[in-house]
This record gives C-alpha cells, structure tokens and sequence, in this order.
C-alpha cells in the first residue's frame, strides 16, 4: 500500500477494527468509541479532537450552559469551517446568560438557532471532515458538567461520504435547519423578561420527584414548571445553624489537635476566598473564649469580619466591638481592631497583657511590620491564630517561625478550586496587539503604544470575544502604570460593547481610601464595568462579585499573579465562573504565566513545560477552571519557558531557604516532594548531590568524605532520576540483608511488584557496578557501589558498606535519596510497560530501561536496534534547526495522533541491516518525540508502534547529489494524547 492510499483506506480499517475485529490493524482515528467521563477521556475532550479537524459542525443541543461555551470558547474563536447550533427553549433549562454567549458566537459568524418544537430534546453533535463525517450522540448536553464530569454515555461513529450514515445525518441537519429560526436578540430580551430560574438550593425529596415527574412528561407546559420553582422558592427555610463544611472540620480538628499538645501558637494557609474567617468564627465558637481580639490592617473588613463572626457565633450584636480611628468600643467581648490603631502605645498599653484569650491575626503575612509586631510581643493570649494565603514573604520575614511552625490546615489554590470552595475559572491567554511596524507590546512600551487607539480596539475585541456576554460584567482590569490605567480608562469609556457603552474608573494608590470604598460599591451595584488598577486590588480587598479579571501587564510575580485572580474566585450569587483575560505580549517573564497558573515550583522547565500541555489534554484543570492559549501566546511563553534558567542558584537558594523557614530546619530531599516545592532530582543534581548543595548555598558542612561525596553523585545522577524501581530497591535490599544471589532479587523484585526477571536485575546491577556506564561516566564516578562475587552474586563495596554504617550524614543522605527516588517513580511512572506515553526521556533513559547492556547514547544517531533485546528507540525532532545538513533534513511529521511519517538516515535501503529489522517489525519500535532543540535533550514518549508502507526512496544532500533512504508510516499501539499531537504542530513565529 503507497503513502497515498493511507488516507482513503483509513476508515475501512477502522471500521473493520470497530464492528468486525479488534485484532486488525488500523489507524483508530475514527473507529466507534463509546465516550464517558472517566479513565481520561471526556466529551470535552472529544468535542476538542473534533473541532480542531473538521471543517463544518452541527450541534444540536437542548440544554446549553455559559460554563460548558467557556470551555469551548477557544476552540470556536479558532475555527476557521463554518459551524451551527440548534437550541430552544425546553423546559426552560437554558437561562438568558446561555442565549447571550450564544449571540456572541453568532456575532463571531456562527449560525446560531432556535428549533420550534416545544419538547426538543436532542443532544448530538455532527462533524464534516474531508473523507468522512463523524457523530457524537447519547447523553450529554452541551452543560460543562455533563462536558466534563457526570456519568454519560455517548458513542462517536464515523461513516464514509457516500455512506447511507451520512445520508441519514445530512437528512437529520437538513431538517433541524427548516424547523429552526436565527437566535435574536429581540427573542433573548422577551425570554429574560419572563424567565425562571432552576432552583439553585438543595431540594426535598417531594420537590425532586415532582421536578422529574415534570421535566419526564414532554405535555406538561410552562406554568407547571413554573409552579414547582415557586413551590420550592416560597419553602426556603430560615437561616439554619452553620455547620462546617468537610473542608472545615479537617481544619477544625487539626487546629483543636494543636491546642490539646499545649502549643499557643499556629497559622492557617488558605488561598483567598476560602472563607479563612467563616473557619476562625467556627473555631473560636468550639472554643468560647472569655474574651477575644480580632486584628486586621484595613478597617474596611472590620465590619464584614462581624458580620460574618455573628452569623456563625449566633451573639447578640452587644457583644460586638470595633476599634478603630473613629471607633473605641474597647469593652467588648468580641473585639476587632486595625493594627494601626491598637499598636499606637497610648490605645496598646491601656489592655493588660492577659486581657485575651484568644487573639486572631488576619493576613499574617504582615506580621514582620512593626505594628504587628508591637501587638503580638505585648499580648501573652492562651492561642494566637494567624491567617495567610501567602505566607511566603520576599524580604526575609519568617511567617512560620512566628508560630513556632504549627500549621494544622494548608489549602491553596488549585485544591480550593478542587473541593468547590472557590469559584471555577477559565484563563485565556490571548496575543496582545501587534502594530504596524510589527512591533509589539514589551517591557519598555510607552504609554503612547499602551493606550493606544489600536491596542484599545484590540483589548475592546478581546474582551468582546472572551469575556461575558450574557450576564453583566464586574471586572478588574490589572495594568502595568498609573498612567496606564488613567488613559487606558478614558479611551475605554469611548467604546461599545454589546450596545452598551464602557464604564469604567482607574483608580491608584494615590487615590483615597473613601473614593476606593465608593468606586468599588458602584462596581458591586452594576454602575461599573471595569476598574482599572495597578498593584492596590492585590490583597485586602474582598469584591465578591467580580467575575471578570482582565491582565493587561506583565507577569513579574507568580505571588502576585495569584493574588490578582483570586480578587475574582470568592463565590457570589448569580456568579458561575470567573472569565481571566491575560494579555500576553513579549515578555521575558511569560514563564511565571504557567508557574502561577498551576503552582509548579518545581524549578524543572520541563514540568512547566508538561503542565501546559496536559491542561491542554486533560481540557480542565483543578475543579472545573481551564486553561487555553492561543497560538501565538502559547508560543510566547513556550519562549520564555525555554530561554529561562529555572535552576540557577538564586533560585535553588530560596527554594531551599522557603522551605527551611517553613520546617524550622534545613529540608530533606523528600521534604521538597512531601510539599510539591522543588523538584528532588533538580535540587539533588545541581552541584553534584543534595548535601554538596546545602553545603554551597546554606553554608552547612555536609560531613562527608570525598568518596562518599562520589558515591552520592552517582547515586544522584543514575539512581535517583532513573525512572523505575529497581536500582532503588536493589540497593535497599543490599544494605539491609548484605550479599544476594540474582534468584534472590528476582524472588524480592516479585515481592515489592517490580519486574522480577533476570534481565531486570542484570539491568539494575549495571547502573550500581557502573558495568552499564561508557568509560568517561566510571571515571567521572570513580568507583562502583555494588561489586559482583566469583559466585555471581551481588554485594554493596566494603567502603560503601562501612560508610553508611558509620557516617550518620551520609546514612541519612541515602536513605533520604532512595525514599525520596521510590515515591517519585510511585507518583510519575506507569512500571507495567518500560516508558509512560507522555513523559520525557533522554536516549540514556531509553538505554537503561530498554535493558541494555551498555549505554550507548552517543551513537544512537536518531534510532538503533539492539539485537540483544530486540527493541528499537526512535527519536524525532520535528522542527529541525536552520544549521543541520540537506541530508539530515528529514520530513519526519506527525500526520495524525495514530501516525508519524517517518525517515531513516540517509544512505539507507531496504536491506540495510536495522531498516530490515525495522520495516519487518522484528524489533519493539518505541518512539520519542520534541518540537525543535530549545526543548532540550529530553523527548515526549509517543508510544510504541508498528512501521508500515515503507518505500525506498531519495533525498539531496548540500550538493544536491541524491542519496538513498526509506520513509515508512509509524503506526502507534494508541494514539497519542491530543494535547500532545497539538503541542507538535508547526510554531508560530514569534
């Protein structure tokens, strides 16, 4: 079969493959597949796929939520085929905020329609693809639940052009077109007038039944439904008694946990909008103190602070006192103060140093000030709780040691978002303005070029496409300068958005605390759209019903950057998501973009590199927030990513000093992976190992002997980073039962469900006797760990021996590494199958867990089979340099997620020896894949696969002499992960 017939044959395989034998071949592109939301696959994920492909759609949808568009949102601004919805009215489910996002998307050239049949209840999706069509049908609805989340059941089949399939769901979509009338915005104005909304309270089981009973019965009318919403409104209870929530009641009994151990002391990290004060209410309510003082530093949260603490305490408001500038309530149970006022010596030493029992400190990352200091060393309370959701401070104050390093609870952020405490999100990273001379907006743009006339209209398009279009928007909008922000915002108040006029205000630091409070009332009150800032919304500021956060500069901060998105994630009625606008221009900080975004401190450029790609693949991230670039800006940061040097030593000294201040002593490997911070092979392989790095950066002696220090550099570099068990379990086993036969090991390896066979073992060993090692790796190592016997068993060296016998840092440092290596490989690894698709590897991995004998990376030249082991690594570079010579200029592409066009060296035929091997499929073919050099030395595992269609054929070289070599299809065992697949496309110039 030649190249050319792949395509037209590909459905025939698939669908034998599909409906006749699993056991064919075929390239699984479009084969049935039964489509859930579990075990990594999604409807999402699977409207995603098909978007990206076809070159028309079809939705017909009963239910639309503006959360499930969000998700899409990307997609669809992308699209460049034409595409239709078919909606309606049914049941009333879909609110006017789905019909005005739905207008929007008419507005960016969609056909958007309502069907006219009163019980419509389809949910199928159809794709036109060049040689084919493909349909999604079954149940879910286009609502981000049932996109990401609920149980459903949806089977996606593909039919041939001249099919009777395609016949039927042509026929199908011709007549929901003629059934069907355009979305208007006259109709969604009349729908919004006498609409009602779906109860959003937990109902009693009479009002579900009687909610089933109606939305099962397609006769029953409007008024019916209408009913059982005023049923179910008009039964609302009165406030009940606050129960904590499960969240809570883990933070409730650690903090408790604390107080019976007899310490006084202890800070709660809880990322913004978790609802740190609800929790410190509920607990000071457990505990019932005679008296109590509350400490804040602006006196604008005092009185949400009260209300929130009588609602819980269910007090008389009599107990209840402020103390402030205006304000000396001072005999009150309960007090709550501004730090300003109470550390003025005159109002601080009129309260007796016992005169609480219990004091509370809000935003504690403060404390290092004088005035909270003046507070905290007059008091003596029996417990002080401090609440933070940055305790991390850049000018050396140490939250943790404040509070004796008691921290009973920790949430941030993407777990928050987990457990549904936090508003989801959805961030949009889109390209900023490009100007005429080609030019873009950077660090040293003038004001000139930031308020500009183009860059308001593309800041105007962008919010337009990207931002709320059926509910009222209350944003903020981050700039990078005072004058930023005032001109951006008179420019913005010229334009309009949906017929509506901007309003927006700027507001800066040199602006009063009374004209804050005001403008941020009208914003709250529907008067704003926006408010335009700079740094003074970062923290303190509480506006529960911003929905929409608009990045308009630069990101130097990943603490700042979170502390900007969470002014939008506090829950608020009426609010479903928070819309993150982020413009991205060329900035050389672009990198901190993903490391705020999912909290990698890793220091390890290819795990934020990873990040974004499986946000990509998994289509949501923590709860149900997304993550989507466009390609220009994932390009953008792509760049930064991989010009920036994440490992220096500034960066390893405070990784180090971070978590130091945190534990109260220098930290161990496994404490970097205990508290998901740095990356342990990062940080144990920067100056040779973990102890030779604290000795250089934290000034602490190691205590180890040279050759200790070698055999922790080997160890390091080959045992650690290894990626599989054995080397760490062999090791473990010597030093605890002394001399092993191979039969031993393999019956232990059994044992610990790490593959046990003889090459297994052998594999292992030749890493510790450095038997697997080239000769510059053994005499950069020196000496061996593990030596073999005449007899052939296995037995760490006498010195190796002796030191961890003897040397207690030196003991402690290898059983640090080698606990430290077992829960990395039990957390990244899948060990059933040598290589986990998706994860990067080096040619020397590939030798080693391929089982090789010899590390021959230096001479792998792109791809080798080792006889032995009968297994072939193939490594592609997708992108090539603009250096490498004509004849190492290969075509190789990826095709599709099933195939890779792929090339052998030049001066090769169909006999040669590996080409044989390979085209004859004699060999396991595992390949690895990176988009160009700037991803380094590492590659993504594609998979393993199996070469088809190989042709002999020619390529020029410099002289444009004409040189034999072989093309051949790849063809994987599974397709590669569509985030991947997308990840390989060709760049974007930047």
């Amino acid at each position: 079969m030649s190249l050319e017939q792949v395509d037209v044959s590909a459905l025939q395989l698939d669908v034998n493959y599909g409906y006749l034998s699993r056991s064919a071949s075929a390239p699984k592109k479009t084969h049935p597949q039964v489509i859930v939301n579990s075990d990594g696959t999604s409807m999402l994920r699977a409207l995603r796929e098909e978007l990206k492909q076809s070159s028309s759609f079809t939705f017909s949808v009963a239910f639309i939520s503006p959360g499930a568009i969000a998700l899409l949102k990307q997609e669809l601004v992308e699209y460049a085929g034409r595409g239709r919805i078919v909606t309606s009215d049914y049941l009333g489910f879909n609110s006017p905020a789905a019909f005005g996002e739905l207008l929007n998307l008419a507005r960016l050239g969609f056909d958007v329609r309502l069907h006219e049949q009163t019980d419509f209840h389809p949910k199928g999706y159809v794709f036109e693809h060049a040689e084919h069509v493909t349909a999604i049908v079954g149940s879910s609805n286009l609502t981000k639940a049932a996109l990401v989340s609920n149980h459903e059941w949806n089977l996606r089949v593909s039919s041939g052009p001249e099919s009777d399939l395609t016949d039927q769901f042509g026929d199908l979509v011709e007549r929901q077109l003629a059934n069907s009338v355009p979305l208007t915005q006259d109709w969604v104005d009349r729908y919004a007038e006498h609409y009602v909304p779906m109860a959003r309270r937990e109902q009693s089981p009479v009002e579900r039944a009687l909610r089933r009973r109606v939305e099962r019965d397609p006769t029953t009318n409007r008024d019916a439904l209408q009913r059982v919403d005023t049923f179910t409104q008009d039964t609302d209870p009165p406030t009940k008694h606050i129960v904590p929530n499960a969240m809570q009641q883990e933070a409730l009994l650690a903090i408790d946990s604390i107080r019976k151990e007899g310490k006084r002391r202890a800070v709660v990290i809880s990322a913004t909008g978790t609802g740190k004060t609800i929790l410190s209410a509920l607990d000071v309510r457990s505990v019932s103190p005679k008296r109590l003082l509350f400490v804040v530093h602006r006196e604008q949260i005092l009185d949400r602070a009260i209300e929130e603490f009588r609602r819980v305490m269910e007090a008389p408001a009599d107990q209840f006192g402020k103390l402030t500038g205006t304000s000396k309530q001072t005999g009150a149970r309960y007090l709550f103060a501004t730090v300003q006022t109470l550390a003025r010596s005159d109002v601080l030493n009129t309260f007796a140093p016992e005169a609480f029992d219990y004091i509370l400190l809000d935003e504690v990352h403060r404390a290092g000030a004088k005035q909270h200091r003046a507070v905290i060393d007059h008091f003596k309370p029996e417990f002080l709780l401090g609440m933070t959701a940055t305790p991390e401070r850049s000018d050396g104050f140490n939250v943790f040691e404040l509070f004796d390093f008691n921290v009973p609870y920790e949430i941030r952020l993407n777990k928050a978002l987990e457990a549904d405490m936090l508003a989801p999100f959805h961030y949009y990273g889109v390209t900023d303005v490009e100007f005429a001379d080609g030019s873009t907006i950077d660090e040293l743009s003038s004001v000139s070029k930031l308020a500009s006339s183009i860059r308001v209209n593309h800041i105007v398009d962008a919010i337009t496409t990207y931002g709320h279009a059926g509910v009222g928007v209350r944003g903020l909008m981050f700039c990078s300068r005072k004058d930023e922000a005032y001109e951006l915002s008179a420019a913005l108040n010229e334009q309009v958005i949906y017929g509506h006029r901007l309003r927006t205000v700027a507001l800066t630091g040199d602006d009063s605390i009374e004209r804050r409070e005001r403008i941020v009332e009208q914003l709250e009150a529907g008067e704003l759209d926006y408010i335009l800032t700079v740094d003074i919304f970062n923290e303190g500021v509480d506006i529960p019903s911003v929905n929409q956060v608009v990045m308009l500069r630069q990101t130097q901060s990943a603490i700042v950057f979170v502390q900007q998105l969470g002014r939008g994630l506090r829950k608020a009625p009426g609010k479903d998501y928070l819309v993150v606008i982020d413009f991205i221009g060329n900035y050389a900080n672009n990198y901190l973009i993903p490391v705020a975004l999912f909290g990698d401190e890793s220091l390890n450029r290819e795990s934020v590199r990873q990040h974004l790609v499986s946000a990509e693949e998994v289509g949501v991230i923590a709860g149900m927030s997304s993550v989507r670039f466009d390609r220009i800006a994932q390009a953008r940061v792509l760049h930064s990513i991989s010009q920036t040097k994440f490992d220096s030593w500034q960066n390893l000294k405070a990784a180090i000093d971070t978590l130091a201040n945190r534990l109260g002593h220098t930290p161990a490997l496994m404490d970097f992976l205990r508290f998901e911070t740095t990356d342990p092979v990062v940080v144990a392989t920067k100056a040779g190992n973990y102890p030779a790095l604290v000795e250089r950066l934290v000034k602490e002696g190691a205590g180890l002997t040279e050759a200790e220090s070698r055999s922790l550099n080997l160890l390091s570099a080959e045992v650690l980073p290894a990626k599989r068990r054995t080397e760490l379990l062999m090791l473990q086993l010597l030093l605890t039962r002394g001399r092993m036969t191979f039969d031993q090991l393999r019956s232990e390896f059994a044992s610990a469900e790490v593959a046990g066979s003889a090459a297994a073992v052998e594999s292992a060993a030749g890493t510790l006797t450095l038997d697997f090692h080239t000769e510059a790796e053994r005499q950069k190592y020196v000496a061996p760990i593990v030596v073999r016997d005449t007899d052939g068993g296995l037995a760490v060296t006498p010195e190796f021996d002796s030191s961890y016998r003897e040397s207690m840092a030196f003991r402690s440092a290898v059983d640090d590494l080698l606990a430290t290596g077992m829960a990395l490989v039990e957390q990244r690894y899948d060990e059933t199958r040598p290589f986990t698709p998706g994860k990067l590897y080096s040619r020397k991995d590939a030798c080693r867990l391929l089982r090789w004998k010899k590390n021959v990376t230096s001479t792998i030249y792109g791809y080798r089979v080792d006889q032995a082991t009968r297994t072939c690594p193939i490594f592609v570079t997708l992108h090539k340099s603009d250096g490498i010579t004509a004849s190492t200029a290969y075509e190789d592409a990826l095709l599709n997620p099933s195939t890779m066009l792929w090339y052998t060296r030049s001066r090769r035929t169909l006999q040669s020896g590996e080409v044989a091997a390979i085209v004859s499929n004699s060999v396991d073919l595992h390949v690895f894949a990176k988009k160009d050099d700037a991803d380094g030395t590492n590659f993504y595992y594609l998979g393993k696969a199996n070469a088809e269609s190989p042709e002999q054929t020619t390529m020029p070289d410099d002289s444009s002499k004409l040189l034999s070599v072989v093309r051949m299809l790849l063809h994987f065992d599974e397709p590669v992960d569509t985030a991947i697949f997308d990840y390989f496309q060709p760049a974007v110039t930047i």
